[in-house]
């Protein structure tokens, strides 16, 4: 099999506290490692939306700062993990800033001018040449330092993807680059 066209895989991964939450992503028809033949998924682009639970254009909010990380890894994981982890295909971070409104600068301000960047932990938006995935599964899980103030949020994925037929070059670069 040559490499096919381009197709998306999407995902969703909802949360509603500082606790770690994740969702598997079944690789399962895409992916078949076989004895005398495999196909493998290769991700080309990876992009990623943060948003509040209830509403596809606000950013969560807490009332003081905050961080939602988000990772996809090739092993279903407890805790968000380093990128140095083998297992990690991409990770980003949002950072949430609450700033003071009120003129002395107390704690007692409404935080109407706090804003949210992701400069922290760069969300990738594509691969050069794109990683390559053997396994059957991809897990989505996010996490947030602190119980937001507007409740649930969720992270989206969208994976721009081809299939190819392995090769003992594509089988090498597999092999040392994950699991």
């Amino acid at each position: 099999m040559a490499k096919s066209d381009a197709f998306y895989i999407r995902a969703t991964v909802a949360a509603g506290s500082a606790n770690y939450a994740q969702s598997e992503i079944d690789l399962g028809s895409f992916v078949n490692l076989g004895v005398k033949s495999s196909t493998l998924l290769r991700i080309h682009s990876v992009q990623v939306a943060i948003c509040d639970a209830t509403s596809a254009e606000t950013f969560p909010s807490a009332g003081a700062n905050y961080g939602i990380g988000w990772q996809l890894t090739t092993e279903s994981q407890t805790d968000l993990v380093y990128m140095s982890d083998k297992s990690v295909v991409a990770s980003g971070l949002m950072a949430g800033f609450a700033a003071n409104t009120s003129e002395d600068g107390t704690a007692a301000a409404d935080y109407s001018t706090g804003n949210a960047s992701d400069q922290f932990n760069l969300n990738p938006s594509d691969f050069q040449k794109g990683y390559l995935i053997g396994v059957d599964s991809l897990f989505l899980g996010t996490e947030s330092t602190i119980v937001l103030a507007t409740g649930d949020y969720r992270v989206d994925i969208i994976l721009e993807c081809t299939l190819e037929s392995a090769t003992q070059a594509s089988a090498t670069a597999l092999a040392l680059s994950q699991q």
